[in-house]
């Protein structure tokens, strides 16, 4: 396996549930930052294969049912990873009055109260965002929402602390990150993002995109003392539905 498809590799069985390689690979600890760098080039192959199954089931379903069924989707390709993260960040939050005790909550496997309550509210944002989708731009949205969320996870993780002092899940990837991975993975969404909204739209997005990602990186650090896999998980989610909610209106601002 060559060394660039090795990191791609990587980053595909660490974001979704499909097998590309049924041989064992360790991978090294650059090899995970690495990856990183492919988080925007495998949220657009998920986007991809939501718009072949929205083409297919819109001739046979209501929008609503397909909108549902997207999701469904969605959560199955990455094995619920990002909404586990986001329930776990919120109950953190819940739960603890300093950084330590929510760091402590969020490695409880189960899920608390409101956990549970802003998990479902973001299922229903996100269902409300590809209904109100306009017809000439649910194609770049649906194909570009996984790739801008993923691309979130990357660049909050450059530039925020690890939290967990004994290390996680999150640690490895994030120990060789550099700002070439970042700058890769940004090529790759601005590419997306070009295409399907032109250049002004896609930098639009950006500057919004990366605004959001700043009031991120101010919360992780007050709240948690820095970034964790779930954070990045919970910030995924976050900017996805927003993506979906606010794309239509920031575009109308040219």
């Amino acid at each position: 396996m060559g060394t660039v498809a090795r990191p791609f590799i990587f980053a595909w069985h660490f974001l979704t549930t499909i097998s590309l390689s049924r041989t064992h690979h360790e991978p090294t600890a650059p090899e995970l930052a690495a990856s990183m760098a492919w988080y925007p080039v495998v949220g657009l192959l998920i986007g991809g294969g939501l718009i072949v199954v929205d083409w297919g089931l819109t001739a046979m379903l209501s929008p609503a049912v397909v909108n549902v069924l997207l999701i469904v989707l969605l959560v199955l390709l990455t094995r619920g990873l990002h909404q586990d993260g986001m329930a776990d960040t919120l109950d953190g939050l819940a739960g603890g009055r300093t950084p330590t005790e929510r760091l402590s909550i969020m490695r409880d496997p189960r899920i608390g109260a409101i956990g549970a309550t802003g998990l479902f509210l973001s299922l229903i944002l996100r269902y409300a965002g590809l209904m109100v989708l306009p017809h000439e731009l649910r194609l770049p949205a649906v194909l570009c929402m996984p790739a801008i969320g993923r691309w979130a996870m990357v660049t909050l993780a450059w530039i925020s602390p690890y939290a967990r002092m004994e290390g996680g899940l999150a640690a490895p990837f994030l120990s060789h990150l550099s700002w070439r991975h970042v700058a890769m993975s940004t090529l790759a969404l601005t590419m997306a993002l070009a295409t399907g909204f032109g250049a002004v739209g896609a930098c639009l997005i950006l500057l919004a995109g990366t605004l959001i990602i700043l009031v991120g990186w101010r919360a992780c650090h007050r709240w948690f003392g820095g970034i964790t896999g779930d954070t990045l998980g919970a910030a995924n989610e976050v900017i996805e539905i927003l993506f979906l909610l606010f794309v239509p209106l920031l575009l109308r601002l040219p």
